[in-house]
C-alpha cells in the first residue's frame, strides 16, 4: 500500500506535518513498515478547505485533521489491509 500525504503549500498550513507524524506514528504501532509506504506529495489537487489531502493507493481523501485522523487510519489504513484490530490509538 502506498500512502501519500500532501505537503504542499495549501496543506502544509493545515498541518500536514502533524499528520505526516501521527501516520508514522500509526505505522510503527501497528508493525506495518513492510505493508505500507508512506511518501510527501506537493499537491494531490484535491484542496479542501480544511484539512489535509491524503492519496491511499488510487483512493484521495480530503480534509483529514489530527481529530479525525484516528478514523481515517483504520477506515482506511487498516481495513484495507484487513487489519480489523481495532481503532488506531485504542
Amino acid at each position: 500500500m502506498i500512502v501519500q500525504i500532501c505537503v504542499g503549500s495549501s496543506c502544509h498550513l493545515k498541518g500536514s506535518h502533524e499528520i505526516v507524524e501521527l501516520m508514522k506514528k500509526a505505522i510503527a504501532e501497528h508493525s506495518l513498515e513492510d505493508e505500507v509506504t508512506l511518501a510527501g506529495s506537493f499537491c494531490i489537487g484535491k484542496c479542501n478547505r480544511v484539512g489535509v489531502t491524503i492519496q491511499v493507493d488510487d483512493d484521495v481523501y480530503t480534509g483529514i485533521t489530527p481529530m479525525g485522523f484516528d478514523e481515517f487510519f483504520r477506515e482506511h489504513i487498516l481495513e484495507k489491509l484487513g487489519n480489523q484490530g481495532g481503532k488506531a490509538y485504542g
